[in-house]
Order: structure tokens, then sequence, then C-alpha cells
């Protein structure tokens, strides 16, 4: 296996130093085949991903695929401009010359993607790569195999393996694989994975992003609109049966109003899935058996307050909501991943806001509020890696703004323009006039020192 791994990189080595990838031209051309490949195999991808998670086509559309493509797009649209060097000031004293900045591709990039979302979170780094002109290794997630097997029929059918392949398999393949020496390593998983992928790209000397997670706060103020509230926090938690990175892990409702916001929240549940969630088209289900036993066991009966309904032959668990809860109750030590919902109260800003910098810096914060200065210093006094005012989830969906983690939630970020940078290295360079040469630099100083202080003022 190993030595198979060796000529592959070796052979996407080989055919990055052809230079082939830094023509906009070749980049373009490669990610319009993508794009043409996502279309053609529409009905595909949607019936690998009901397989695997048994999402509806709504959700795979909104959640996978739709995204991807907005991804493509924008980047074929501003490849070029993103390419071009960026000029930048010049010191007074390096007169006469002028500085600017050239984005080049790292050259082999390996991206290790997650399970819960694995066609989007598989294709948009590796859209990013590309677009930064590398070569890349797609290793998707073997939990997902439906959708490891679409996504490498699309791959093979657009790009040479020389430029860009998948490698499927689980964790013997993945241990090969971060052996090798490649100059980029992007990783989507949980954090004792994370670990493991920094520590292998450390030995190889190669930048490295994690996207991991943590426990998602979800703020609710007194002054909200309750309906409004819960049918937004409901979508966000509930979607693909909780097992999203950046859902709501826990909510922290004003005391005024939780007792109001649970009946907002029972209310809104029925109306999305029915009385019946097992039943509903538009509900998913847990990815194995390992998942469903971890999240079943955070379910404590006498806490919850609906759902908690569970059925292993189906890896189904019910949207469920708990209360009378304190912080260290198990469901509350870990990141739930899981459609379960605890809802704990506050009465003052002030002390939870000093609670919360006590904790892990999460992947996520959410603040429903109309009062700004509330909003201002949730977003601001806290450290979180991005989130939402009045809304959840959707700030990950956006190809504009920068997605990743902070402290234990991860490391560097991409979307977007965002994407193209972190796969790319700046590249400084100042090129200097041979017009005008100021022997100030050179020696003898003598009273050089004084003149080089003038001109600094």
């Amino acid at each position: 296996m190993q030595n198979d791994y060796q000529r592959r990189i070796s052979a996407q080595k080989d055919f990055f130093r052809t230079g082939g990838t830094l023509n906009c031209d070749f980049r373009i051309a490669a990610l319009r085949k993508l794009e043409n490949a996502i279309i053609r195999n529409d009905s595909r991808i949607n019936e690998a991903l009901y397989l695997d998670l048994r999402k509806c086509a709504f959700e795979t559309y909104a959640c996978e695929t739709m995204g991807t493509l907005d991804e493509i797009r924008l980047a074929v649209r501003n490849l070029r401009k993103w390419s071009r060097p960026e000029r930048t000031a010049t010191p007074m004293t390096f007169f006469k010359g002028r500085s600017y900045v050239i984005s080049e591709p790292y050259g082999t990039a390996l991206v290790i993607s997650a399970w819960n979302y694995p066609f989007q979170l598989s294709l948009i780094p590796l859209i990013g790569a590309l677009a930064a002109g590398n070569c890349c290794v797609l290793k998707p997630s073997e939990s997902a195999p439906h959708t490891a097997e679409i996504l490498d029929l699309i791959i093979s059918e657009c790009f040479p393996k020389e430029y860009c392949a998948v490698v499927q398999g689980g964790v013997d393949e993945t241990s090969a694989l971060i052996k090798e020496n490649f100059d980029f390593f992007f990783y989507t998983g949980g954090s004792k994975v994370g670990k493991i992928i920094a520590r292998a790209a450390a030995e190889q000397l190669a930048p490295s992003v994690l996207e991991m997670g943590g426990k998602s706060p979800c703020i609710v103020d007194k002054d909200v609109d309750l309906e409004l509230t819960a049918r937004r926090i409901a979508w966000g938690k509930f979607l693909n049966s909780g097992q999203t990175c950046v859902a709501p892990d826990y909510v922290l409702a004003h005391k005024d109003v939780k007792a109001a916001f649970i009946e907002a929240m029972k209310k809104t549940i029925i109306s999305f899935y029915g009385p019946d969630a097992s039943q509903s088209p538009n509900y998913g289900r847990m990815i194995n058996e390992r998942h469903f036993d971890r999240v079943s066991s955070l379910i404590t009966p006498e806490n919850v307050v609906y759902g908690g309904h569970k059925d292993k032959d189906y890896l189904y668990i019910e949207p469920t909501l708990m209360t009378n809860l304190s912080f260290e109750h198990p469901v509350m030590r870990e990141e739930i991943f899981g459609p379960v919902l605890p809802i704990l109260e506050f009465e003052d800003i002030s002390t939870e806001i000093a609670r919360l910098k006590t904790m892990d810096k999460p992947l996520a914060l959410y603040i429903f509020s109309k009062d700004r200065g509330t909003i201002r210093r949730f977003t601001r006094e806290l450290s979180f890696g991005g989130g939402c005012v009045n809304a959840t989830v959707q700030h990950s969906g956006s190809p504009y703004l920068p997605f990743g983690g902070v402290g234990k939630s991860g490391l560097g970020n991409y979307h977007g323009r965002h994407s193209f940078d972190t796969f790319s290295h700046k590249k400084g360079i100042y090129d200097k006039s041979s017009i005008i040469d100021l022997k100030i630099i050179y020696p003898p100083f003598l009273n050089h020192l004084n003149l080089l202080r003038k001109l600094k003022g």
C-alpha cells in the first residue's frame, strides 16, 4: 500500500513540476469540468446521500450540491483577479523599487473529509486546492461509502490521477497517506484525529488546516419573537439529524422566556416533521451504530421534555429536547453531534459571558436578541470560529465568509477567496530599479546613520 501511495504522490509531484497547473486557463477548465460532472451526476449524488444519511433530495441540494456549485462558479469568475500579483507599499528607504505579492500553489495537497456532509466537505476544499493551482489527493470518509463511490467516479471522470485522485478506505489507508510527503494537509473531522493529522503535517514541515468542532452555544434573549426563534434554531439543530459541526449544541435561554421557548420548540418540531418524525421523508438518520449508541447514551429520560424515542434497527433518534440540566451533565461535556438539544437558562448576561470565556472556544456561536448592545457583547467579547445573529448555521454556507475554528475548534479557514488564499503560498517580491542606486546602504557607513535617521523621520 505504502509503495503504491509513494508512486501516486511522486507522479503528482512530477505533474506539478511541469508548471501546467500555474496556468489560469488550465485551472478554470478543470473547475468547469468538475461543475459539469456534478450537474451530470445529480441523481447519483442524491441516491448516495440518501443511502448514507437518508438525506432527502431538497436537503442534499441545499446543503451539499448547491454550495459546492456556488464555490466553483465564484472561483471561475474571480480566479484571474485572485491570481494577479498584488501591489503593496514600498518603504521610502527602499527607493527606487516596487513591491508585490505573488500567490503560488504549495504543490501536492491532501484533503481528508468528514462523513456528515460528505459531498461538500470533500469538494469545497478540493475546489480551493485546484483553484490555487495544486495537485490533490482526496480521502473521503469511509463512514459514507456511497458518497465516497460517487466522488471517486466524478473525480476519475474529470481528471488524470497524476493531477487529482481519490483514495478510498478506512483508518489503514488514512494512516498510510499521512506519512507521505504532501506539501499541504487539510482535515475535517474530530479533534482526536485532528491532532494526529497535525503531527503528521509537522513531521513534513507542511502547513495544515484543521476543521473540527466543539460545543456551539445558542443564546436566546428575553426580547425575541419566540416562534421565529424556535423555527430558526430547530432548523439548524435538526438538519441532517443534528449531525452538523456548527449546529447549536445547546441553548441558553433567558429565565423569563425559557418555558415559553420550550413550548415553541415542541410546536416547531411537530410542524417540521409531524408527530412521528420517523415517518417524515424530511428527517435523516444517524450515520452508523457507533454514533447512534454514543448519542443515545447522552439522553437521560428524567431530563427529556420532548422526544427521546430511538430505534437502533433504523438508526433513528427522535428530535429531543432536554432541560433541568447542569454543565456537569454528560450531555454538556462533549459535542453532541446528534438530534438532542439541551436547554439551560440564564439570568445575567455578564455572568454568562464570563462563564463562556472559561470554556473551550467553540466553532460557532448564535445570539438571538433585539438588543444591539447584547449582540455586540456576545460577538465581540467572546472568541469563536464564526456565527450568526438571529439565525443559525447559515454563515457556514456563504462562499463570501471565512469558515473555520479557533483554538480547539480548528486552525485556519476556507470558502471562496479564503480557500484560494489558504491553499496558496504568499510570496513577497521586491523589484529594485537599476537606474538609481542609493549608496547609503553600502559601507563604509561614515555619517550614514544620521542620514538614515533623518530619512526615517
